[in-house]
């Protein structure tokens, strides 16, 4: 088989792509011809030699990645054979593996695609997606809210969006650039805003003020401040966007992928959970992170989530890197063999 692996931490030209022994499933396992490989943000940090929120960095060397989605092409002892040519997809945890044609992994992680769901956009739900929805529980958004998502193009944010939209909520979507507003308005957001131009703050309120300062286009809103901010990034668009919380609005905060929001911001907010803090709390609910996956992957399924997917090939992981860490990418990054 291919893969790609990692011999030094570093830049993303470390990732090399080359010829691998095909890995055998051991008891209770299986292998997956692998379709789609999730790429994660951490996956970036992780090649860097940090260990974000994982307990240590990984061993070298390592083939990255932990999200696979494909078809069961081989059993360990001890796995029933219904899963043998099963369109399936599973978070490996924290065993990397997933950057190549072919991954093993325990068949109680795994989870069969549903109809007519692709085995990029399961990949998708399957991390991504089940973190959103577990971002959720702890704000859960409704009719009478207005939410802000401030990196509303991401994985993560595509599917914010659609959640609070489906909920009947008012949101407000920040995402950079022409193309990825774009995306913002086609998940149903109210509002898309490019958070590079200053004036941006300013363009919310208006929108907020009433049907009289709407512009052109938009869909009514219900008004008044904002009522949640679902936070993956920080810096100073989520200080902005935490500006716009009424009193008991909501700032949950979530992922590190930019700079803290400050000191001077988290007076304004009442839920505040760092991804460290997250994960565990996420474990407490009913069913902890499979019942999370499962309700992922049937809400794509049955099409009220639509995951927006960025491809690659296999071969190009670390140009995959690049454009993810230059935030160009829209929704989850996904490597194909």
């Amino acid at each position: 088989m291919h893969a790609v692996r990692l011999y030094t931490f570093g830049p993303a030209e470390n990732l090399t792509y080359e010829e691998a022994a095909d890995p055998v499933p051991g008891p209770g396992e299986v292998r997956i011809a692998v379709s789609a490989a999730g790429v994660h943000l951490l996956d970036t940090a992780l090649r860097e030699g940090r260990q974000g929120p994982l307990p240590e960095p990984p061993v070298l060397p390592t083939v990255p990645g932990r999200e696979v989605a494909g078809v069961v092409d081989a059993l360990g002892d001890g796995v029933e054979e219904a899963w043998l040519g099963r369109r399936v997809v599973a978070h490996l945890g924290f065993a990397p593996g997933g950057y190549a044609e072919l991954a093993v992994t325990a068949a109680e992680r795994l989870h069969e695609i549903p109809e007519g769901l692709g085995f990029a956009e399961a990949v998708a739900m399957i991390g991504t997606g089940r973190t959103a929805l577990g971002i959720t529980q702890f704000a859960e958004p409704g009719p009478d809210d207005v939410v802000v998502v401030p990196a509303a193009a991401g994985g993560i944010g595509t599917l914010l969006v659609q959640y609070a939209k489906n909920a009947g909520a008012t949101v407000i979507g920040l995402a950079g650039g022409p193309e990825k507003t774009a995306r913002v308005r086609a998940d149903g957001a109210d509002l898309a805003v490019d958070y590079n131009d200053t004036a941006w703050p300013a363009k919310v309120r208006a929108h907020l003020a009433g049907p009289a300062s709407e512009p052109k286009g938009h869909a009514a809103h219900k008004g008044g401040p904002a009522t949640i901010v679902y936070d993956g990034v920080g810096g100073a668009a989520a200080r902005e966007a935490v500006a716009l919380l009424g009193p008991g609005g909501r700032h949950l905060v979530f992922g590190w992928s930019a700079e803290g929001i400050g000191e001077e911001a988290r007076g304004h907010f009442v839920d505040g959970l760092s991804e460290s803090v997250l994960g565990p709390a996420m474990l407490r609910k009913a069913g902890g992170l499979r019942a999370l996956e499962l309700r992922a992957l049937t809400e794509a399924g049955q099409g009220r989530l639509r995951p927006a997917v960025t491809r690659f090939p296999l071969s190009e992981a670390a140009a995959a890197h690049r454009a993810l860490e230059n935030r160009g990418t829209i929704g989850k990054v996904v490597l194909e063999p």
